[in-house]
């Protein structure tokens, strides 16, 4: 599985980008996504994906 960012709760303030393992994550004229294809929810690295732990809002960031 993936995580998602609900586009309605997030504000882009990146600091979810600078620790995702997979490099999953971009920020494109003001919108923030997670890459499906490479996101592994921090499986391996982490005991939970780090860009929920990092996100200011919560709720923003959900598995997919």
């Amino acid at each position: 599985m993936a995580m998602k960012i609900d586009q309605d709760l997030c504000t882009a303030c990146g600091d979810c980008e600078p620790d995702c393992p997979t490099v999953s994550i971009v920020t494109k004229k003001g919108i923030t996504k997670i890459n499906a294809d490479t996101c592994t929810e921090c499986e391996g690295e982490y005991d939970t994906p780090k860009c929920v732990e990092l996100c200011p809002i919560k709720g923003c960031i959900i598995k997919a």
